[in-house]
């Protein structure tokens, strides 16, 4: 294994808090007007770099990011050399898999998912290299034994065309875990407070109609460990409650939501219940009380047929619609229309 993207190895450390990195790489074949190879670094759910085959050279995209190969700007060089190795790496991949699976011609995806998690507490480092082919599992990297394992195909790495010596195999993961912890060092050193990084978030009661579940709603936080539910007398609650996702937002913040169908909640019990936001790292829960008056709705009132004034303008323009057709038919059949200089005009 190569030293892949350098920018991968920001495998960064937090107090009491286990961090992710993520690095997304796809090739593809016979997809035009698209890169033969993206890739993308993550750190905690925010992108940090970016690069494709077509663009030559890798760039940061998160602010942080930015700074940082403005102070070292060799890490940019090797990203980029990195970049395009992969490109041919993963080119040649897709060539070996299209013969092991006897395709000729169509639309081909080789995906790799290489993630590493990292625990400030225990210094332990976690973490698997996985590949995808046409949108199924492939084959998977056992980094206890150093050895590729695939579950789906029951096929070997060396029909996958993958390397299955140990001792290179040890030898690329050994240099990998070198070049990590170096960038590991200069990375926790300028990042400190991107790590430590705590936004609380606004939190909004919605509700599309009387008769709805009442979504209870967070977005801005940071970082994503964070959980939220509902809970009546103290208790939480876990029928009636549809929880969803934690969603990332364009600014790098994230959002969630909860919702909990009050249909068989009786009026004089909404004051009973309560939306809890738990953010990690942050010692007190945001408690949003079930309240009526709190509550943002989408419903328009009054949102049947329209009566009344509303009713007497719409009446009024067919009308007058009506009057204004039947005054060009009238004056159509009076006069007639004669063609002149190659158009249509009325003869008065």
């Amino acid at each position: 294994m190569k030293v892949l993207f350098v920018l991968l190895l920001f495998c960064p450390a937090a107090s009491t808090v286990t961090h992710s990195l993520k690095l997304l790489g796809t090739a593809s074949s016979a997809i035009q007007d698209f890169p033969e190879f993206v890739a993308t670094a993550v750190i905690d759910e925010i992108q940090m770099g970016y690069c494709d085959s077509n663009m030559k050279t890798a760039e940061a995209t998160h602010d942080f990011a930015k700074e940082f190969v403005k102070i070292n700007p060799d890490y940019l060089k090797l990203y980029t050399q990195e970049c395009l190795a992969l490109a041919q790496i993963s080119k040649a991949k897709i060539h070996k898999l299209k013969e092991v699976f006897n395709q000729t011609e169509g639309v081909h995806v080789l995906q790799r998912l290489n993630s590493c998690e990292l625990d400030d507490v225990t210094r332990e480092t976690v973490g698997f290299d996985q590949y995808g082919y046409d949108g199924e599992d492939l084959i998977t990297l056992d980094l206890q034994t150093s050895t590729w394992i695939s579950p789906k195909h029951h096929m070997s790495a060396s029909q996958l065309g993958w390397e299955t010596d140990k001792a290179k195999v040890n030898h690329s993961m050994n240099g990998f875990r070198a070049v990590r912890s170096r960038l590991l060092e200069t990375f926790v050193k300028h990042a400190a407070f991107l790590l430590q990084r705590i936004d609380l978030p606004s939190v909004s009661l919605l509700q599309k109609s009387p008769s709805s579940p009442v979504t209870c709603h967070a977005t801005g936080f940071y970082p994503d460990g964070a959980v939220m539910f509902w809970r009546k007398d103290g208790e939480e609650l876990f029928e009636d409650v549809d929880h969803g996702e934690i969603l990332p937002n364009n600014d790098g913040s994230f959002q969630i939501s909860v919702k909990l169908n009050i249909t068989s909640v009786k009026p004089e019990d909404w004051r009973k219940y309560e939306c809890v936001f738990q953010l990690s790292g942050v010692k007190d829960d945001i408690v949003t009380k079930l309240e009526e008056a709190a509550i943002r709705s989408n419903e328009v009132p009054g949102s049947g047929f329209p009566t009344g004034p509303v009713t007497g303008v719409i009446l009024g323009l067919l009308l007058l619609s009506v009057c204004i057709a039947g005054l060009l038919i009238w004056r159509k059949n009076k006069h007639g229309f004669q063609l002149a200089n190659g158009g249509a005009r009325i003869i008065r």
